[in-house]
């Protein structure tokens, strides 16, 4: 039976007999017990229906988990404040003095510099590779590799991993697959593909109005424990608490993203292939001519499209620049860091989300100066929005020669899945 992600959050009921159709927000940071009795056995270990802290659980964060966990298809999950959080907190669980990350050479600049820079001071190494080269990731592995990590959808080039494959290669090490998902809510479901932790910035797509930063981790009962533990789990002791007010909100919010990454995608779709036609080089998976889309296709979750992030390479970063300041002149959209709202965001990742990255690692891995990641909004007339850009490119001149027409490659008409 297919699996249908959307339809999990749909059926989740966090209410009983003459309950709130929304799960009342618990504005509370500790809670009572009855006897000294009940609240030893609570610190000793968790009981289902009891809470203790805020900073263990709280009722609110716990439905929002639950929801969580029924999208992702794993058995519990974990809310945080941020997404760096649940990243961080998942790497600090499964990593000690002496080990090692394997990991996609292109993520998300905040992670990069967790990996490169932070975590080495911890004595946790990392190895950055290209995930599509099976040898090259092969010949990183040691026995000392802890985790194999990648985003399902990569930050900002949309490379897409293949999960199955890097599951198989990984249990050969012994090691773990931990995949950020952010990109792709609904469109993918890593843990069905072989992975052992995925997690999100919910800040983005989820949550999907801008107006809060917020992080999950999905995983088995054991592991969410394990990031739970009052003696020594990350998230426990680190403290990177979701407030139960905001908590409820994405909640509300999750049960219409389904419909928001339909019209993403679809919107998406339709601006990549245009700027393809007009000879730009494009990176989005729904095009035919994305080194990935057939991977993609194959894995993906029907439905919801490809993703609502596009990247476009105009040439050089002055023009980049002219480019997005007219787009914001002309009201396409903001120039603005994050994805997942319901206006367009754009920026140029080598100076924004990803300047993180050395500049020569950048240009190795084909993130040029000239790149616009575009989070493509809910629009609802893409014609006329493309009608608008098609003439800010006429007016600065932009045109795909600088590096090589695309036009004329396939897009496949599915946008919405």
């Amino acid at each position: 039976m297919t699996f249908d992600p959307a339809t999990e959050i749909q059926n989740f009921l966090a209410f009983g007999e003459f309950g709130d159709v929304n799960p009342s927000i618990c504005d509370s940071s500790t809670y009572t017990f009855m006897s000294v009795a009940r609240m030893e056995e609570v610190f000793e270990h968790e009981i289902e229906g009891c809470f203790l802290y805020s900073r263990h659980w709280n009722p609110t964060n716990k439905a929002l988990s639950t929801a969580l966990a029924r999208m992702e298809a794993g058995e519990s999950a974990l809310v945080m404040a941020s997404g760096m959080a649940a990243i961080s907190s998942s790497f600090l669980q499964l990593c000690s003095s002496g080990d090692e990350i394997v990991s996609s050479r292109t993520v998300y600049g905040g992670t990069y510099a967790l990996l490169a820079n932070l975590l080495p001071r911890f004595g946790i190494t990392t190895r950055f590779v290209d995930l599509s080269d099976e040898q090259a990731v092969r010949a990183a592995m040691t026995p000392r590799t802890r985790i194999l990590y990648c985003e399902s959808v990569s930050n900002p080039l949309l490379e897409v991993a293949d999960i199955p494959a890097l599951s198989s290669l990984a249990k050969e090490h012994g090691a773990r697959v931990v995949v950020d998902n952010t990109f792709s809510p609904l469109i993918l479901s890593p843990l069905r593909l072989g992975a052992d932790v995925v997690m999100h910035s919910m800040t983005k797509f989820i949550n999907g109005t801008s107006d809060c930063v917020a992080g999950c981790v999905v995983s088995s009962n054991d592991f969410i424990a394990s990031l739970n533990d009052i003696n020594s789990g990350p998230s426990m002791l680190l403290g990177p608490v979701l407030d139960s007010i905001r908590a409820a909100g994405i909640l509300k919010n999750l049960h219409s993203l389904h419909v928001r990454m339909a019209r993403h995608s679809a919107n998406a779709l339709y601006l990549a292939g245009q700027f393809q036609n007009a000879g730009l080089t494009v990176h989005y998976p729904g095009l035919t001519s994305h080194p990935q889309h057939e991977l993609m296709s194959r894995l993906m979750n029907r439905g919801f499209g490809f993703g609502g992030i596009v990247a476009v390479d105009v040439g050089d970063k002055a023009t980049a620049d002219s480019l997005m300041t007219r787009m914001q002149e002309e009201k396409i959209g903001y120039l603005a860091v994050s994805l997942g709202y319901f206006k367009t965001l754009f920026s140029a990742p080598g100076h924004s989300t990803s300047s993180e990255i050395p500049p020569e690692e950048r240009h190795r891995m084909g993130m040029g100066d000239g790149l616009i990641r575009f989070s493509v909004g809910l629009d609802n007339d893409m014609e006329r929005t493309w009608g608008t850009v098609n003439s800010l490119l006429q007016e600065l001149g932009i045109s795909g020669g600088h590096s090589g027409s695309t036009k004329g490659r396939g897009v496949r008409g599915h946008g919405a899945g």
